[in-house]
């Protein structure tokens, strides 16, 4: 079946708008503060809080 009638271009495009791309939220780590993911550890340090931290091997 059809639509009875056809949908603007503007009705497309905000039927879209949450489609779009969103920019990644970074945080920086209290410990070496580089940028990390929130509530996930630290890609430098292994920082993840207080009394946490996960060993990473040092690549060479």
């Amino acid at each position: 079946m059809l639509p009875c009638q056809r949908k603007t271009r503007s009705q497309s495009k905000m039927r879209r708008s949450h489609n779009a791309i969103k920019p990644v939220h970074t945080v920086r780590c209290p410990n070496c503060n580089s940028p990390k993911l929130p509530h996930a550890a630290c890609a430098r340090c292994g920082y993840v809080r207080p009394g946490l931290k996960i060993k990473i091997s040092e690549e060479e």
